[in-house]
């Protein structure tokens, strides 16, 4: 089943590479979407995939890179659409 999450990471996640192992780690579970950074110092994503893929993916934000600290990771299902071909850093 393909599934849509939107995910907010808060923590020490700017200057720290989140985002580009955000993506490497996308492509390794050929999830497609985005990910941001946000003015709060957040970081945002958008992933779309496989269920289990995008529960992966979720689930490495969890930890991240190890210059990161996590403190938190808020995830909401969506509706699939199907709508990336890829997966990109939005800046």
């Amino acid at each position: 089943m393909k599934i849509r999450t939107m995910v907010i990471v808060k923590g020490v996640v700017q200057k720290v590479n989140f985002r580009h192992f955000t993506q490497q780690n996308a492509l390794h579970f050929h999830v497609k979407g985005w990910v941001q950074n946000l003015p709060d110092g957040s970081v945002e994503g958008c992933f779309e995939g496989d269920e289990a893929n995008v529960q992966a993916l979720v689930d490495w934000c969890r930890t991240g890179p190890s210059a990161s600290r996590v403190d938190e990771v808020q995830a909401k299902c969506g509706t699939y659409t199907g709508e990336f071909d890829d997966f990109s850093i939005r800046r």
